[in-house]
């Protein structure tokens, strides 16, 4: 592309991906705070995506320091969802209920953060025989969400994860159902969509074009990443989000650029400048540092770009 990146889309990172230590909500507040000031200074992102800051102390300074550093915020419900296995369409009738709410606890702290949009996910498979029942579930529970977030002007994305058991083994899942599910969710709220991510795609059996051409339309938020998925014994294998071209890994800045490329195709970047975010996480195995992965990630970034 000639035009800057900047042009077409707001730079972002997932903070609880490059700082893992933040998806359980309990990272102590001194490390939680230097990281976001990390992020804080880096005047290449215009967003960064949060999750739960269980301490109410700490997440009055993120909120303040944040505000101070003029970045938009999202908001992931997906760590809480996922670190207390919960299911927003299991066959327990009881488990799905919770679910749902704390998600609309995590729509309290969004609301509060200042933050755009909360994002979920599909809970686990429970076998083709259950897809039916589950994907009416997942659309209830997804209606009662955003008619919450909706009252504190949140939209909701959902972000379409694997249906593989040697990862997340969610629900939804394949791009069609995915698609279907969102069709069902928009007939009774207007302020849900999709949310792709590079990382997934390959767990997938699924590729860039054909994912986000089923997606137009639905889609309204974009990660950027790696996975590892042929050698079982990679400390990043399966759904890890490793840096991008890293050995064994998916993805390096060739389909980084067709990734691009078919956004740009879609119009998903363009005028509105949407959000499109690095979810890259530090392997820990080889000791890696998050203020490298991000200069990684970035420097890839610009040679996708430059091919896109």
């Amino acid at each position: 592309m000639r035009d800057s990146f900047a042009a077409y889309a707001k730079l972002g990172v997932v903070h609880f991906m490059l700082y893992p230590g933040a998806l359980k909500g309990e990272l102590p507040g001194e490390q939680l705070i230097a990281s976001l000031e990390h992020l804080a200074g880096d005047t290449d992102l215009e967003v960064l995506e949060i999750t739960w800051i269980k301490d109410a102390a700490t997440r009055a300074r993120a909120k303040d320091l944040l505000k101070q550093a003029r970045l938009t915020l999202a908001f992931g419900c997906q760590p809480l969802l996922l670190s207390q296995k919960l299911s927003l369409n299991s066959s327990d009738e009881a488990l799905t209920r919770r679910s749902v709410e704390e998600v609309k606890k995590g729509i309290t702290e969004a609301a509060e953060m200042g933050a755009v949009g909360i994002g979920i996910l599909a809970g686990p498979d429970e076998g083709p025989s259950k897809r039916a029942a589950q994907t009416d579930l997942f659309v209830k529970s997804a209606v009662e969400i955003c008619k919450e977030a909706k009252k504190h002007g949140l939209g909701v994305a959902r972000e379409q994860f694997d249906r593989q058991p040697y990862a997340k083994n969610a629900l939804l899942g394949p791009i069609e159902e995915c698609v279907a599910a969102a069709r069902r969710i928009r007939c009774e709220v207007e302020n849900f969509g999709l949310m792709l991510d590079l990382s997934h795609l390959p767990l997938l059996g699924e590729n860039s074009q054909n994912s986000i051409h089923a997606a137009r339309g639905f889609l309204t938020h974009a990660h950027m990443g790696n996975c590892v998925m042929k050698d079982a014994k990679h400390p990043a294998y399966g759904d890890e989000h490793p840096r991008f071209g890293c050995t064994g890994g998916e993805n390096d800045v060739a389909e980084l650029a067709e990734y691009l490329r078919a956004l740009v195709a879609i119009g998903y970047l363009g005028a509105q400048r949407p959000i499109l975010s690095f979810e890259v996480k530090p392997m820990a195995a080889h000791k890696e540092d998050p203020r490298w992965i991000l200069a990684h990630s970035k420097r890839t970034l610009a040679a996708a770009w430059a091919q896109a």
